[in-house]
């Protein structure tokens, strides 16, 4: 007996149309450089899309061929998660926050051919531009100033084109839409690469319920990065369902953000907790007489929260709880898609005490549908789910990736029977909630980007007066994690920190990557085998 369902591929130009056609009168607004807001329409939206892919087309754009975008969260960039795909490209969004040598290099590892930047960001470009040649440089004029010559005006090019008579590059559902680079692991970069099919997949799972449960009458700010890890799938979800998008551009300040609420106010918020500590700081304080915010700011009624990207602590979800605002956390990875996980509440929790609520709200979460979740013992067996059982975690499903761009499923990354090897050590209870309590590659995560502890360890030990280097995570309430580095130096040497940062960033480290605090040891502990014991430093520098 045969299947009788048509075989109608998943795409994202339907989900383009459905907006078009259904949501015409529904509203993106995003907030320029000089704080003012612009609003469109979807009919708009729709509109640029598509004249969009019609320009990339007219400017020769073949299938497969990488369009890179370096751009804020703004409804440019919303047009670019949609227009470039359509046209048969792959969008390959560049994250502004990585050193600009890093940048350069996954734009040349990619190959990109175009390059979609906002006009405040140039001077970043041009910090790159040495390392990567792109064949055209559109500038989309976020500030309102005049686009110079040598470029290509983002607007200009969209008048020119016409979107009635654009026709969708033909696909399959496995062909690409998107990719992004994985950071922060040891070695180069990653290239994760998008489908159609999981995109949709992903945008269809992530709106459930007991997901971020997006309504078309939902106000949506998404705080997350478009520029890396699709900022969650929001904004292929909200074009799915028409919601409003409400785009902070760059003020990410929490009193900018706490402003932008109060001129749209959100039903849904998405940012890393970083942000979320210092706003709620802020918001608290405003509280108190004889602040000079008292008054300013209303959080909005009702208003849900996802928070993730690192450890959420339960202190951050009881701080908001107070004002009625309930934080929910998950899990995932550039590899996939990224949400994995999420701490939505069970129903067998209806009659739990709110301690118990919440100590299971600041868990990584429960597997989303369509993701397969297992946690490896040392010897390879499958651990129990009981709670206290660690292992390394290992999923598999639809929208997660099976192998890298140029590189492969690498042994390292995958198991034999096809598993993406995240990493993580976990346990997760008879509730199938997840609790993360490791690395194994001993990354620290801070405000929600990844730092190498090894590449910043290679490259300390680089140092004239250094012998060795051992980088190890310190809790931190601001940021979740920074880096602390133990340095023992050489007999009859010392060294500044000065010293070690200046020599960091000639290596191509980020300001914000930098240890934030040396300790001078003897030596570093090592293991039977050799390697560094990190545990025993992390015994010993507990925060």
């Amino acid at each position: 007996m045969q299947a009788t369902m048509m075989s109608t591929p998943l795409s994202l130009n339907h989900l383009l149309e459905r907006a078009g056609r259904l949501f015409h009168d529904n509203t993106i607004v995003s907030r320029l450089p000089d704080k003012s807001l612009r609003r469109h329409s979807y009919g708009e939206y729709y509109r640029r899309t598509r004249a969009l892919a019609a320009a990339l087309q007219g400017l020769g754009l073949q299938k497969g061929d990488r369009v890179a975008t370096l751009c804020w969260n703004h409804h440019a960039h919303l047009e670019c998660y949609f227009g470039i795909p359509a046209a048969g490209g792959v969008m390959h969004t560049l994250n502004l926050r990585l050193p600009p040598e890093e940048i350069g290099w996954i734009a040349g590892d990619a190959a990109d051919r175009f390059l979609i930047i906002d006009d405040v960001l140039l001077p970043l470009y041009q910090q790159f531009a040495h390392l990567h040649r792109f064949e055209r440089v559109i500038v989309f004029a976020f500030s309102g100033a005049p686009v110079a010559p040598e470029f290509t005006d983002y607007e200009a090019l969209l008048a020119a084109a016409d979107p009635d008579a654009f026709d969708y590059a033909p696909h399959a559902e496995d062909d690409p839409t998107s990719m992004c680079y994985t950071s922060g692991t040891t070695g180069k970069p990653k290239g994760v690469v998008y489908s159609h099919r999981s995109t949709v997949l992903h945008s269809l799972v992530g709106a459930l319920p007991d997901a971020t449960a997006v309504r078309n009458t939902d106000v949506v700010l998404p705080v997350t990065p478009m520029f890396h890890a699709n900022s969650w799938g929001m904004p292929y979800i909200a074009v799915m369902l028409g919601a409003k998008l409400v785009f902070p551009g760059p003020h990410l300040h929490p009193e900018d953000l706490l402003d932008l609420m109060q001129q749209e106010p959100p039903t849904l918020t998405l940012g890393v907790p970083t942000i979320w500590l210092a706003m709620i700081q802020l918001y608290d304080s405003s509280l108190q007489p004889g602040s000079p915010h008292h008054g300013r700011w209303q959080l909005p009624t009702g208003l849900r929260s996802m928070v993730g990207g690192a450890a959420v602590p339960e202190s951050l979800i009881r701080a908001f709880g107070r004002h009625g605002v309930w934080i929910m956390q998950g899990w995932g990875m550039t590899e996939t898609s990224p949400v994995g996980t999420l701490a939505y509440p069970r129903a067998e929790l209806q009659g739990a005490s709110d301690d118990e609520r919440l100590r299971r709200a600041a868990m990584a979460g429960v597997p989303m549908p369509l993701v397969d979740l297992r946690i490896r013992g040392d010897h390879g067996q499958d651990q129990p789910w009981d709670g206290t059982s660690v292992g390394e975690l290992q999923v598999r499903g639809p929208f997660i990736t099976g192998g890298y761009h140029e590189a492969g499923a690498p042994p390292d990354k995958f198991t034999a029977d096809g598993w993406l090897r995240t990493g993580d050590v976990a346990s997760v209870d008879a509730l199938g909630y997840m609790r993360i309590s490791d690395r194994t590659k001993d990354l620290i995560k801070s405000g929600g980007e990844w730092i190498s502890s090894v590449d910043l360890e290679n490259a300390l030990m680089a140092h004239p007066a250094v012998a060795e280097a051992a980088v190890i995570a310190i809790p931190d309430e601001k940021w979740s994690e920074r880096p602390l580095a133990c340095v023992v130096f050489k007999p009859g040497q010392q060294a500044t920190h000065e010293d070690m940062n200046a020599l960091l960033l000639t290596k191509g480290f980020a300001k914000w990557q930098l240890p934030e605090r040396y300790e001078v040891i003897d030596a570093v502990p090592r293991t039977s085998t050799g390697k560094f014991y990190k545990l025993q430093l992390r015994e010993r520098f507990p925060a």
